[in-house]
């Protein structure tokens, strides 16, 4: 299992960056994907969305079940991926290359209180 150490986690499998337009990338990490098996839908919240952070935004389906996909932090969805719309089994082949949804946070720091790849192992080794 891959964890990149240029992103930052969120304890709910999320990953996160800064994308070269300022707005950040979301998607679900390689554990996540690994745990969920084949994706066979992505309900991604829509353009325009308010996130409130560590609250349901959105919906990643397998052939074995379902899991929400909590907002990383308050602020706004920009952008979504209709490719990992699209063809959903993408993220289980590069969950690192397939974003599901851009968005601009609120606070300008708050990738300083998400897990760090190092933080992000050891919190799944404890789950």
């Amino acid at each position: 299992m891959r964890i990149p150490n240029h992103l930052r986690y969120s304890s709910e499998h999320l990953w996160t960056k800064l994308d070269a337009d300022g707005v950040w990338l979301a998607g679900i990490t390689d554990y996540a994907q690994d745990l969920l098996g084949d994706i066979v839908f992505v309900d991604a919240p829509a353009v325009g969305t308010s996130l409130e952070g560590g609250k349901p935004c959105g919906l990643v389906e397998s052939v074995k079940t379902g899991s929400d996909l909590h907002a990383l932090v308050d602020g706004v969805v920009v952008e979504v991926n209709q490719k990992a719309i699209d063809s959903p089994e993408l993220i289980n082949d590069k969950p690192y290359d397939t974003w599901i949804f851009k968005f601009k946070p609120n606070v300008v720091d708050f990738a300083d209180q998400l897990l760090t790849a190092d933080a992000y192992q050891n919190h799944i080794n404890n789950a």
